[in-house]
C-alpha cells in the first residue's frame, strides 16, 4: 500500500493513465482529533459496502470482489493509520494498485468504480484557492507546509537539511557563526549584522547560500511541475538570500518577516493566506471576467454544454474549466467519433462526463477551477473558455 500526504501532478497523471477496470476511487471526510475521530472508521467501514454493490453491478463474482476489497478490510483493521488523519481521505484502488492520500481537503463521502479512477475532488488542491506552501526557515530549523485556505500541514523534507548547522557540520548556538539583524544609523533599514571566529560577511552568506541551495533542490523535488503558489517566511534578511538560489518558478514576491518559530500554526497560517489570497482572487476573476464578456457578446468561445465541452477537452481545445464539485454527469465519450453520450443514471463502462472533462483538460495544460454549483458562471455544472 502506497500513503501519501500529497498528491503531485506527476503521481495524478498516474492514476489518470491507470485505465484497467475495475478501478475503485472512495473519498470520505475525517476528523483529525477528539472523540470524533472513532466516527472515521465508521464512515469508511460504510463507503466500503457501498463499494461492493458497486463492484459486484460491474459485473465481477463474488470471489473476485472479496479479493480486490482485501486491501480496504486490512486499513480498516490498521488502528495506528486511523490516529493519524487530516482533513480528508482519499483511496484509488485496481487490481494492481492501492494507493491512499491523506490531505487538507474535507471531502463530500463518495464511492465510484468505473473502467479509471474519478479524479474531479483532487482538483481544488491543484488550481483556485485549493492549494499553497509555506516555507518557513529559521537557523535551527526548515518547515515546508502543505495549506489550503482552511488548513495547514507539515510535510517531509527528507532530502534537504534540517538546520544551517547540519548543512555545514557545526553548531550555530555555539559562537563560531551568529548572525542577526540590527538597525544602522539614519537609515532605518533592518540589514543583516554577522559576527563569528573569523568569519567575514561574504563567507556567511556563501554558506547561507549553500544551505539554501541545498534546500532549494529538496523544495524542487517535491514541487516539479507545481504551479501553486510558495511564500517564504523568515528573518527578513534571508529573503534576497533565499531568491538567489530559488529554482522554483511561483515563489510569492512578498513572504512573511520575522522568526517563524515564534509563530504557531495558526498564526502562520493567517499571515500566508492574506498574501496569498489576493493573488488566487484575482486569477479566478479574470477567469470569470472572460466568461462573461464571451457571454454578452454570445461569442462561440464559451459553452455550458457538455457536449461540446468534451470533446474540446480531450482535443486541447480548452483554455479554462469552471467545474461543479459533488455533481456528476454520467455517459460516455466515443474516442473514435468524439459524440457524447449521457445517461440519467451510471450504465456499465460509463463515467462522469465532468470528471473527464477536467481530467483532459488538466492534461493539456488547461486551468482548472472545480468549485460548488453554485460558483460556476451561469450556474451550470461547467463552463469552458476554448481557445480557438
Amino acid at each position: 500500500m502506497d500513503l501519501m500526504d500529497l498528491v503531485s501532478k506527476d503521481e495524478l497523471k498516474a492514476l489518470i493513465d491507470v485505465r484497467e477496470g475495475p478501478c475503485i476511487s472512495l473519498y470520505m471526510p475525517t476528523f483529525k482529533a477528539g472523540r470524533q475521530v472513532e466516527q472515521n472508521r465508521i464512515r469508511y467501514k460504510n463507503l466500503l459496502r457501498s463499494a461492493e454493490r458497486r463492484l459486484l453491478g460491474y459485473g465481477m463474482r463474488s470471489k473476485e470482489v472479496r479479493f480486490q476489497m482485501d486491501p480496504f478490510l486490512s486499513l480498516l483493521e490498521d488502528s495506528l493509520f486511523w490516529q493519524y488523519q487530516c482533513d480528508g481521505l482519499a483511496i484509488f484502488a485496481s487490481r494492481e494498485d492501492f494507493c491512499c492520500y491523506r490531505l487538507p481537503l474535507s471531502f463530500n463521502e463518495l464511492v465510484v468504480v468505473t473502467d479509471r479512477f474519478h479524479i474531479k475532488p483532487l482538483l481544488p488542491l491543484l488550481y483556485g484557492d485549493g492549494r499553497f506552501y509555506v516555507l518557513a526557515i529559521s537557523q535551527n530549523n526548515i518547515r515546508l507546509f502543505q495549506s489550503t485556505r482552511d488548513n495547514m500541514n507539515e510535510m517531509k523534507l527528507s532530502d534537504s537539511p534540517r538546520s544551517l548547522g547540519e548543512a555545514l557540520k557545526y553548531d550555530l548556538n555555539q559562537k563560531q557563526l551568529q548572525f542577526h539583524t540590527g538597525t544602522p544609523p539614519r537609515t532605518g533599514k533592518r540589514d543583516a549584522v554577522y559576527y563569528g571566529t573569523g568569519a567575514g560577511d561574504f563567507d556567511v552568506k556563501n554558506a547561507i547560500l549553500r544551505y539554501f541551495r541545498d534546500v532549494d533542490k529538496g523544495i524542487h523535488y517535491l514541487l516539479k511541475e507545481e504551479r501553486a503558489p510558495l511564500i517564504l517566511a523568515g528573518v527578513d534578511y534571508l529573503f534576497p538570500i533565499y531568491k538567489e538560489t530559488n529554482s522554483y518558478p511561483y515563489l510569492m514576491d512578498n513572504g512573511i518577516a520575522g522568526n517563524p518559530e515564534k509563530l504557531n500554526l495558526t498564526e502562520l497560517h493567517d499571515r500566508a493566506w492574506q498574501i496569498v489570497q489576493p493573488y488566487f482572487q484575482k486569477e479566478k476573476n479574470q477567469a470569470e471576467e472572460k466568461c462573461a464578456e464571451l457571454r454578452s457578446i454570445k461569442s462561440k468561445l464559451i459553452s455550458n454544454d457538455v457536449r461540446e465541452i468534451a470533446p474540446a477537452a480531450f482535443h486541447a481545445r480548452i483554455k479554462s474549466l469552471f467545474v461543479a464539485i459533488g455533481i456528476q454527469l454520467w455517459g460516455s465519450f466515443n474516442l473514435r467519433t468524439s459524440e457524447v453520450y449521457l445517461h440519467d443514471e451510471p450504465a456499465t463502462g460509463d463515467e462522469d462526463l465532468l470528471d473527464f472533462s477536467a481530467i483532459h483538460t488538466f492534461l493539456n495544460g488547461g486551468f482548472v477551477y472545480a468549485a460548488a454549483p453554485e460558483q460556476i458562471p451561469n450556474y451550470e455544472p461547467l463552463a469552458a473558455v476554448f481557445r480557438y
